[in-house]
């Protein structure tokens, strides 16, 4: 669930936001309990909504970093027209979807980016209070970047942070197990069961099933999944230690990368840690290289 912008909702409908979503957990947490389907670790909930604390807290600097950027890039726009149309608004929903999609590829594929969103990946339960799990530093990694062409275009900043927020109050629903399979829905939606897949750390599972509101781009660009059918799904981060520690969940991939960068026997080997995929060490062939076979 990689994050944009520091939304343009004023504070007393982000109040409201914020005490409906509470409010969905609560009640997931008291269905769960009374069907004996718990889904709940009340120290991991805790630290979810403590990592939540803490992203709103740094909202307004992560603004400050996107304002250059759109302002110059919608300056520079290519068209002009009305953004409240129903094509406007329609061409909006499946730009920000497909910028999304590989925003969120990106996220999963390059270290640089993964160190925010790991973050969001490292709840080991799968439900509500794990969908406010984000990270703190989407600025600083660059994901808004992304979108960026969508203001070249002609969309106003604001139009497309309303749009992308949208986007991501319709994943808060997305991350319960209690949710079952919803049919013909499922070729087209991102539905808890595809978003169930995503989040599983099953060797089948990983780098799975990216889209937002839709799953159409995961299936034209061969990244879709299905669950397992042998296997339960697993969550949380592949070889993590699991932490009820905010400040720690949402640094210390960043805190891991740096050391592993540090201690690269030159630079172009510190690059490599930097923006290879999760996981690769300096053993493992860079792009245009090739594993050496030994004799």
């Amino acid at each position: 669930m990689p994050q944009l912008t520091n939304s343009p909702i004023d504070l007393h409908a982000r109040l409201i936001i914020l005490a409906a979503a509470i409010g969905f957990m609560a009640l997931e947490y008291a269905f769960a309990r009374f069907t004996a389907h718990e889904r709940h670790d009340l120290r991991e909930s805790a630290a979810s909504l403590g990592v939540a604390l803490g992203r709103s807290l740094l909202r307004g600097a992560e603004a400050l970093i996107m304002a250059g950027p759109y302002a110059f890039a919608y300056e520079h726009r290519l068209l002009d027209f009305d953004p409240t149309s129903a094509l406007a608004l329609v061409a909006l929903f499946i730009g920000v979807e497909f910028f999304y999609y590989w925003d969120h590829r990106a996220s999963h594929r390059v270290r640089w980016l993964w160190a925010t969103h790991s973050v969001h990946h490292s709840p080991t339960r799968m439900n509500y209070t794990a969908a406010v799990r984000l990270g703190w530093t989407a600025g600083l990694s660059g994901n808004f970047l992304f979108f960026l062409p969508l203001a070249f275009i002609g969309f106003h900043p604001i139009a497309i942070a309303l749009m992308l927020t949208g986007n991501l109050l319709y994943q808060f629903f997305i991350h319960t197990e209690l949710c079952p399979r919803l049919g013909a829905l499922e070729y087209v939606l991102n539905t808890p069961a595809h978003h169930r897949v995503h989040h599983a750390s099953n060797e089948s599972c990983l780098d799975r099933n990216y889209g937002g509101v839709l799953i159409v781009f995961d299936r034209l660009f061969g990244t879709f999944a299905e669950a397992p059918k042998q296997e339960a799904l697993r969550y949380g981060l592949v070889g993590g230690t699991p932490s009820f520690n905010p400040l720690k969940i949402a640094l210390g991939e960043w805190a891991a990368m740096f050391r592993d960068a540090a201690s690269a026997a030159d630079w172009p080997a510190a690059l490599w840690t930097l923006f290879a995929p999760p996981g690769a060490s300096e053993e493992t062939p860079r792009p245009g290289e090739a594993k050496t076979i030994p004799a």
